[in-house]
């Protein structure tokens, strides 16, 4: 493998550059006979073109589309809105697209029925979880005391109770002979069946933030309808019926004051009554019976009403008469006349209604009930009309009463295209006041027609309802005409009619009396200026008119047609959004369709090309901008996104119309087109965007393009084509041309829709060009839509795809890509928000090349991706941010359907393209066919000819490489995106039911291969799962990606690891520190757990021979890294266990956190934008859709038991993948015959594997694998490999402990194996027994939670297998493992005793203690011990202690080592330790006569060794650095040294001085600021206790401990084995008297107590550190008095101090020491008094004295000691004890003590009030004279008690003794 040495910053490796990809039509075009064509086949149609454009008929709602009445000539406006609306879709799909189905697939997890084809796996937890708890006590229920010596179980019972036991069911043919081979043939044979095909499957999918190639299909165009009500009417009864009644229903929205539906008139009449209508309705319509009608609500609110009114037949009389027999009772003010309810008045009395109910009370109210049904319209309602009423489908035969759906009138606009054809005109007459006419006016009847012509005869008022071709709607107040009117009137509005002669007489003077409301619906009156003068304009081209035409009010000649239709092209974006997107289907046909078409006006050719275009830019640019459209989360406006998908079609041609120039006579001619050039193409842009009109006449004026663009030139100059200044598409065919050559005119050469728009594209500028680069991807989408009808239209067959296209036309695609690459480029240097944009426009540039492929040449379009590539990385210089928009780019190309063939998966090499430069050899391939000719290693590199020949992977192989390898800030992002790419495309191949068959899957596996190497190269940037994770297996979260980055890098366990022990790192053998370290950024753990799963995806889906071949060429070197892959893989892909409902899963919660972070992250960073492109932030709002798929936390059972069974199946499948790739190894490096070094690191893995929660499945494989291995390589296993052995006879125990009948089964095979083949050399099998023993004690010592039931049956198993084994009957063998046997079953029985001190820490230790002392004689078992308390301690955060455990351990080896061989730079046994700890010199105790070293498999641990001691005693030193003991680290390492000198091993002493330079300056500034523990003297009292009665104990607690801490603690342990009410704490420190005790209860006394030195001690513990170190005296004092009191006055004032010495000095291997004497001193009253003054003295020197002086703390003395007011303070001393000469002469020596301590104490307070004057400050002068004066005062009255001597002192002097109590 290629290792890139080169680390770049920031800068491209040299690799980075894309290479010239292959052609590859002239390639297919020589080898398609070469090809493996049926694997081409079967991935789809590969030469062939899958393209397929489909017409699809429009869903229609109703029976038959609506369209106008026939017979009829239509406007052709009209026409072409109902053919819009009624056409088909044009769909282009392509065949095997699928539209990334795939994708969708697998991201929306809709494989709901997959996990029930999985196996459920068993797992050791889950077993555990559920049930067998029964040997897991709550808390001892009674203290066992535990004797000095431990107790044993003596061998005899031992074995005894293992034959009680029943064995498990053996392995029928373990010891049947079989050959190697054949051993290994039938495991792989189990192992290869029932195996998951699909690995992937059950990976969890890609995140759906990276899947960028996800393209949503927009929604169909449909009819808009709200949320409908169905609102059934069923009674409407009154108290009387006497006449027919009916009900008007509609909506209305008092907010708005608008009434938001159409009338509903319903029926409801029983047939009676309805017989009095009977005479007036010969025929009855279906529609009218409806009783149920659906309104629509588009804007929902609280502010809607339903009003129904009741009607009744016209009736003489006012309201309130008629309404009068339907009342109760009359109401006082009835007569006034009634107007009829009024809209108004109806908003304003909801209104109220709303605001009060008391309202109620006010209105008349007609007592009745009306009864109806409201609810949500179920989707298809059956037996419907719409408001048309058409029906609509389903529509039944046997008619019953219809429902009615009515028509909404929206508050607001609806922004939806029209699909169907609906003209609707309503019509409301509102009032006619005729109030000032004499005559009566009542009860008029008004008759609304709609005529086509007039009726002069009636008097009337009339409406026009097109005024100059425009609709009208609204208000109107229109005069009413009494007589005749004259002819043509109704061209003119009745408001604005000119005078006539004879005048027209007008009611009221032409006053406007009738009000009436017209309301219109329409899908072709656009009721908009712009639109209507744009269709008029159009269709005046298109259809013979005559000139001039009538737009508005404004008439347009011929001549003026061309400006005037230009002009309103510009304005058409100055429409109002409705009905620009009402109309939007057809606006954009026509534009596409003035683009294409020639016109010829008045003689002229016009050219309409780039106006129409320039303008549908600005349409497209004003809906992408408008807030009220909802766009996708490609940043796509949805309604241009399904136009192009649903309804753009190629412009059709229209027939020539020529408007002949006004002179000349009407020649019909051939026409011409043409258009702008490149260099005369004028920019309407600016103006166009800002909406302004051009005056001047001709807008075509030649204007040379001012932004020429550098890069075009350069692409287009690199072609050696003909470019002429002005490029234009003729259609010149000159009939009336005289100069015309031609005599045959050539077919007329149509214009192409795609060449014409890549043109406009191409050559325009400013705004416009901006604007087609922001929203790139609508015309992307436009040309890959017309180029496919073109080509389906076209000949295929006769069109190879190098000639369908144009040159020209290709040019121009070269130039857009080029230039749009350019525009990224220079967006992404921009702030967030512009790189943002150029996100969405690399994305829409990479679908535009991802249709291409389907459509054009695809070596050009490989060549537009090189440049692409290429370009990029020229012009960014951030190295992530280039990165990842490359990879975003490459994932989209990489998902298409023909991907693997696109990159020639099914090459073999006699088909390798020919590479262009002759130094390349194209013999390497990726084929498996033929391994002679090549070197296989070769095809796991990522070489040149590779990235030539396999285009698209080796470009994303590079960028994942580039990630890898660089370090620059945000890569971290990059990198996850880079591997999420390949995998969610290695995912996509196991979803794709083509790449099924295994042959189809090694030949994509080999595509690959070079992924292997790479993921090798990044080996040590792999986030190291083994050891940043505790240990627990279950609950507990990922790290999230980015702040993990340093956590799995290899910490300072390294330091541990020298021996490889298996002490704090999660029992795993050495961590990888084989590895050439290569600096790059850590991968976080998603990412690594993402890329390994795609090597063990190449692994399981290769070709095994070619793997097992291409291991045997690695040189052990890259054999070792894929080794420490594999050790990464078990630990990363172990099985978590089933979440519980109640947390989170960790991947959601992971992924929350990361999004949290990157957002922070973004904050943070603010504008920094080189940092990265701003990490390609999505956590936009679109882009949730997966967080609330992911992180709904209440996941219900059955989810949980899904999830839990797939990833079980995960586990299971990638560890039996890690198997294979080992059982690949071991053939292949058994074939080659380098195994002795294999050997260990395949052992390694297996070992590892063994450590976490496997399946079933899996351990029966592996253990079989073990078994083989043990029979292949048992000898080498035993000598050369240890340490790997000691770790495995641990697993495999373990196991044997296993609650599961199979997993125990298998592992006493393995177990008992081992035993068998280590038998055959002694040392050996000494060795196996003495590591089985050690291994079991470690598992006993270590974890609680194993169950010794099913242990002991294990090893009744094994006693079977070896009574059953006939070989070994004649040897000694059975009843060697009989004897071990019973030697592990007693050990057992200590776990037993250690289970019930679980919940106390203190007895735990001490009988780990106690067994450890039980195994003096057998140091290994010792050792273990020492180590399983060291962990324990560990635990407890009691790292002094771990420390002292392990130097223990240390000072054991030391005197083995020292009992082999002489040397003096070694320890010389452990008194060479004494310095580190005075215990230490027990382990002196195994001597000679008790063990030969030489004896087989004792002191066979990896400890006794030399690097095993230096690796002890540096974990000791670490340790004691953790707790603070810096002087001990030097201590500890002064024995390190000299071995690490006479090894010369420079690098270790390095780390070594390192260390204690750290150690001297954490004792320099931590000094007296360090915390070494409180200690407390504890008693136990009472029979409950058992053998603690009456003992003593010193515990070591932490520092500052409170006695009430220790003393709840107690309290509550031993309050649970006793119960609460039985404990009670002695709170006194007076000797306890047991008579006085309840014999029923337990008694603890706890005292606070110091450590206690002689004063000749003192002078050498000078240091903190040495007055707390190494201690085993302590001291505490119990005041009291002769009468029984604690305390009494001074004279009466006793003291008792009393002083304990412990067995062992602390601090020790545990943290309570028992005592073993005390001593007692009774104090005197006046000796008291001495130690009170002299401590007092003692505290103002120190205060006086102190550096730098501390004023307050000195005040605060002094108070103490001259205030006035101190309560038995000095001078009441003074007068109790001095004031008289004592008359016991015993005490004159005390009394002269106490008055020379009073002598200092006076001078050391003037010392004190002097440097207090020197302290104070200004305010404090008064304060001060106050304490002088006070100390004056002390001091006169003291001076005649200090000055007075006893003269008998001094003659000889007398003894004097202080009694003493032992």
């Amino acid at each position: 493998m290629r290792i890139y040495s080169m680390i770049f910053r920031d800068t491209e490796p040299s690799f980075y550059d894309a290479v010239d990809p292959v052609d590859f039509e002239g390639f297919l075009m020589t080898q398609l006979n070469n090809l493996d064509s049926e694997l081409a086949q079967e991935l789809g149609d590969f030469p062939e073109d899958d393209l397929d454009v489909l017409f699809t008929p429009k869903e229609c709602r109703t029976l038959q589309p609506s369209v106008p009445e026939d017979g009829v000539e239509l406007d052709s406006h009209v026409r072409d809105c109902v053919q819009t609306y009624i056409r088909e879709w044009l769909i282009v799909n392509r065949k095997n697209q699928g539209n990334s189905d795939t994708c969708s697939l697998k991201n929306r997890g809709s494989r709901k029925d997959f996990h029930k084809m999985l196996q459920k796996q068993t797992f050791e937890s889950e077993t555990l979880d559920s049930g067998d708890t029964s040997f897991q006590q709550v808390g001892p229920q009674h203290i066992h005391a535990l004797p000095e010596e431990a107790s044993r179980t003596t061998l005899a019972s031992s074995y005894f109770e293992l034959r009680s036991l029943q064995p498990d069911p053996r392995l029928e043919n373990l010891l049947r002979h079989v050959s190697a081979e054949e051993f290994e043939r039938q495991n792989e044979e189990a192992r290869r069946t029932n195996r998951h095909p699909e690995l992937l499957a059950l990976y969890p999918s890609v995140d759906e933030e990276d899947a960028v190639e996800i393209r949503p299909v927009p929604d169909r165009p449909k009819e808009h309808l709200g949320n409908r009500i169905l609102v059934k009417l069923q009674t409407l009864k009154f108290d009387i019926e006497i006449e027919p009644l009916f009900a008007c229903i509609a909506l209305y929205d008092i907010k708005e004051r608008k009434k938001i539906s159409e009338n509903f008139h319903c029926d409801l009449n029983s047939d009676s009554l309805r017989g009095f209508l009977r005479s007036h309705t010969p025929l009855i319509d279906l529609s009218t019976q409806a009783r149920s009608a659906v309104f629509s609500v588009t804007y929902p609110s609280s502010d809607i009403y339903l009003v129904i009114k009741i009607e009744k037949v016209l009736q003489q009389g006012e309201i309130g008469d008629c309404a009068e027999p339907y009342m109760v009772l009359k109401e006082s003010e009835a007569g006034k006349e009634g107007d009829r309810l009024s809209d108004e008045d109806l908003f304003k009395f909801l209104a109220d209604f709303k605001r009060s109910s008391s309202l109620q009370r006010r209105v008349k109210t007609l007592p009745g009930t009306l009864k109806l049904e409201i609810s949500p319209a179920p989707e298809n309602l059956s037996c419907c009309l719409t408001p048309e009423l058409l029906p609509v489908k389903p529509f039944p035969e046997n008619r019953n009463r219809p429902h009615k759906e009515i028509l909404e009138f929206p508050i607001r606009e609806v922004y939806v295209p029209h699909t169907i054809y609906r003209n609707l005109l309503y019509v409301y007459p509102q009032r006619l006041n005729f109030a000032n006419r004499l005559a009566s006016a009542r009860n008029i009847t008004i008759k609304i027609q709609f005529m086509c012509g007039e009726d002069p005869s009636c008097a009337m008022p009339w409406l026009p309802i097109l005024l100059n071709d425009r609709l009208q709607t609204g208000h109107y107040s229109l005069p009413v005409a009494l007589d005749k009117l004259p002819l043509h009137y109704s061209i003119h509005s009745p408001e604005k009619m000119p005078s006539q002669t004879p005048p027209i007489k007008w009611v009221e003077g032409h006053k406007g009396v009738f009000i009436v409301e017209v309301q219109a619906v329409s899908s072709v009156h656009t009721q908009d200026n712009h639109l209507e003068k744009f269709f008029t304009l159009c269709h005046s081209l298109e259809s013979q008119v005559t000139f001039p035409i009538r737009v508005m009010d404004q008439k347009i000649t011929e001549a003026s047609l061309e400006h005037e239709l230009k002009l309103s092209i510009i304005c058409l974006n100055s429409s109002r959004l409705e009905p620009l997107v009402l109309f939007l289907h057809l606006v954009l046909d026509k534009l596409f369709q003035l683009a294409v078409q020639p016109m010829v006006i008045a003689g002229q050719t016009a050219n309409f090309s780039q106006f129409a275009f320039e303008s549908v830019v600005a349409i497209v640019n004003s809906l992408h901008n408008s807030k009220e459209l909802s766009k996708d989360q490609h940043g796509r406006n949805c309604l241009l996104a399904s136009y192009v998908y649903y309804v753009f079609r190629l412009p059709e041609p229209q027939r020539e119309v020529v408007k002949p120039g006004a002179g000349s006579s009407a020649i019909s001619m051939e026409s011409r087109y043409y258009t702008f050039g490149r260099t005369s193409a004028v920019s309407v842009g600016s103006k166009l965007l800002q909406s302004r009109v051009i005056s001047c006449s001709n807008p075509d004026i030649t204007v040379t393009q001012t932004a020429t663009d550098e890069e075009v030139k350069n692409i287009m100059s690199s072609k050696p084509m003909d470019h002429s200044s002005s490029r234009m598409s003729y259609y010149v065919e000159g009939a009336n041309d005289m100069s015309s050559i031609c005599v045959n005119p050539r077919p007329s050469n149509k214009k192409h829709f795609h060449e014409e728009l890549a043109l406009q594209m191409v050559v325009s500028t400013g705004m416009v060009r901006e604007s087609v680069f922001k929203y790139a991807w609508f015309f992307f989408e436009l040309l890959i839509k017309s180029m496919a009808q073109y080509v389906h239209n076209i000949e295929k067959q006769d069109n190879p795809r190098r000639t369908r296209f144009s040159d020209r036309f290709k040019d121009d695609i070269t130039t857009i890509v080029s230039v749009i690459t350019s525009e990224i480029a220079a967006l992404l240097v921009k702030p967030p928000k512009e790189s943002e944009q150029a996100e969405k426009i690399n994305i829409s540039l990479a679908f535009f090349l991802y249709d291409l492929l389907s459509l054009m040449d695809r070596g050009f379009v490989f060549n537009l991706i090189k440049h692409y590539c290429n370009q990029l990385s020229n012009k960014l210089n951030s190295l992530s941010t280039l990165i990842s928009m490359r990879l975003e780019f490459l994932r989209i190309l990489c998902s298409h359907e023909h991907y693997l063939n696109l990159n020639f998966f099914f090459m073999t090499p006699a088909s390798a393209p020919a590479s262009p430069s002759p130094s390349l050899s194209s013999q390497n391939s990726s084929s498996c066919s033929s391994f002679q000719d090549q070197k296989i290693t070769g095809m796991f590199d990522l070489s040149a000819e590779y990235r030539q020949q396999h285009f698209l992977t080796g470009l994303l192989f590079t960028e994942l490489a580039a990630a890898l390898d660089a370090d620059s800030e945000g890569i971290s992002k990059v990198q996850r995106k880079a591997v999420s790419a390949i995998l969610s495309l290695l995912s996509s191949h196991d979803l794709d039911p083509r790449c099924s068959k295994k042959e189809v899957k090694i030949k994509i596996a080999a595509l690959y291969l070079p992924l292997v190497g790479i993921i090798l190269d990044s080996l040590p940037q792999l986030h190291d799962f083994t050891i940043s994770e505790s240990r627990s297996g279950k609950g507990r979260t990922g790290n999230p990606e980015e702040e993990q980055e340093s956590a799995g890098t290899i910490n300072q366990n390294v330091a541990l690891a020298i021996a490889g022990n298996q002490f704090n790192i999660r029992n795993s053998g050495m961590p990888l520190v084989s590895l050439p370290y290569r600096q790059s950024a850590t991968l976080g753990p998603e990412t690594t757990r993402n890329l390994l799963i795609c090597f063990l995806w190449i692994m399981k889906n290769a070709d095994q021979n070619l793997i097992q071949k291409w291991i045997a060429d690695l040189p052990p070197m890259q054999l070792n890294r894929i080794l420490d892959l594999l050790f990464i893989c078990v630990s990363c892909f172990e099985y978590k266990g089933k979440q519980t409902s109640d947390k989170v899963s960790t991947q959601a919660l992971q992924k929350s956190r990361d999004v949290k972070a990157r957002l922070e992250e973004a904050l943070l960073r603010g504008n920094d934008r080189s940092a990265g492109l701003n990490e390609n932030l999505r956590w936009r709002k679109e882009q949730t859709q997966w967080r609330q798929a992911n992180e709904r936390q209440d996941k219900t059972k059955a989810e949980l038991d899904q999830e839990a069974l797939i990833s079980g199946n995960l586990a299971t499948e990638a560890n039996l993948i890690i198997l294979d790739m080992q059982e690949n190894i071991i053939q292949a490096s058994f074939a080659a015959e380098c195994r002795d070094n294999l050997l260990g690191g395949v052992l390694k893995v297996l070992v590892n594997s063994l450590g976490f929660d496997q399946s079933t499945t899996y351990l029966t494989h592996c253990f079989a694998t073990l078994r083989a291995l043990i029979a292949k390589f048992g000898d080498l296993l035993f000598e050369e490999e240890v340490e790997q052995c000691a770790d495995l006879c641990q697993r495999v125990l373990h196991h044997c402990s296993s609650s599961i009948d199979i997993t125990r089964t298998q592992a006493c095979a393995t177990l008992y194996l081992l035993m068998r083949y280590s038998f055959s050399s002694s040392s050996n099998f000494a060795r196996v027994k003495m590591q089985v023993t050690m291994s079991l004690a470690s598992l006993v010592g270590k974890s609680p939670e194993f169950n010794e039931e099913f242990l002991r049956r294990s090893l009744r198993t094994i006693l079977a297998y070896a009574e059953e084994d006939m070989d070994m009957q004649a040897t000694p063998f059975p009843i060697q493992v009989e004897e071990l046997l019973c030697n592990l079953n007693s050990i057992l029985s200590d776990t037993v005793k250690m289970r019930e001190f679980q919940e106390d820490p203190e007895m735990l230790m001490d009988l780990m203690y106690r067994i450890a002392k039980g195994y003096q004689t057998s140091p290994d078992l010792r050792l273990t011990w020492l180590q399983n308390m060291a962990e324990k301690h560990t635990k407890r955060k009691c790292y002094t202690e771990a420390a002292m455990c392990l130097v223990h351990a240390a000072a054991l080896v030391a005197e083995y080592l020292s009992m082999l061989e002489d040397r003096n730079y070694l320890p010389v046994g452990s008194v060479s330790f004494q310095n580190i700890s005075s215990n230490v010199l027990e382990e002196s105790a195994v001597s000679d006569d008790v063990l030969s070293p030489d004896e087989d498999g004792i002191c066979s641990g990896r400890y006794f060794s030399e690097s095993g001691l230096v690796g002890l005693l540096e974990q000791a030193a670490e340790l004691f650095s953790t707790g603070g003991l810096y002087e001990t680290v030097n201590e500890v390492y002064k024995i390190v040294i000299p071995i690490l000198e006479a090894h010369r091993d420079f690098r270790k002493l390095t780390l070594t001085h390192s260390k204690l330079q750290k150690a001297f300056d954490s004792i320099i500034n931590k000094g007296q600021k360090r915390m070494f523990g409180t200690y407390f003297r504890v008693g136990f009292y009472g029979s409950k206790f058992g053998d603690l009665d009456e003992q003593e104990f010193v515990y070591k607690e932490p520092a500052i401990t409170k006695l009430p801490e220790i003393s709840h603690r107690l309290e509550g342990f031993y309050g649970q084995c006793f119960g609460e009410d039985a404990v009670e704490v002695i709170k006194d420190s007076a000797p306890v008297d047991r008579r006085k005790l309840d014999p029923n209860k337990a008694y603890i006394q706890i005292t606070f107590v110091e450590p206690y030195f002689d004063e000749y001690e003192m002078k050498d513990r000078v240091t903190y550190f040495e007055k707390n170190f190494n201690i085993c005296r302590f001291m505490y004092t119990t005041p009291f008095t002769k009468d029984g009191r604690p305390r009494g006055e001074l004279s009466e004032q006793y003291k008792r101090n009393t002083i304990l010495t412990t067995m062992h000095a602390f601090p020790y291997i545990k943290t309570r020491i028992k005592v073993l004497e005390r001593e007692e001193f009774v104090l005197s009253p006046i000796e008291v008094a001495i130690e009170d003054m002299r401590k007092k003295t003692q505290e103002l020197t120190a205060a006086t004295n102190q550096e730098p002086p501390d004023a307050k703390m000195l005040q605060m003395v002094l108070q103490g000691s001259v205030g006035a007011t101190v309560n038995q303070g000095p001078l009441e001393v003074a007068q109790v004890f001095l004031a008289e000469i004592p008359a016991d002469p015993k005490l004159y020596r005390h009394h002269n003590k106490l008055r020379l301590c009073f002598k200092e104490f006076i001078m050391r307070c003037g010392e004190a009030v002097e440097k207090n004057k020197q302290l104070i400050t200004a305010d404090q002068r008064e304060y001060h004279q106050e304490l002088k004066r006070n100390y004056m005062k002390l001091k006169e009255n003291l001076r005649p008690m200090i000055e007075r001597k006893i003269p008998e002192l001094y003659k000889p002097v007398v003894k004097v003794h202080s009694t003493r109590y032992n």
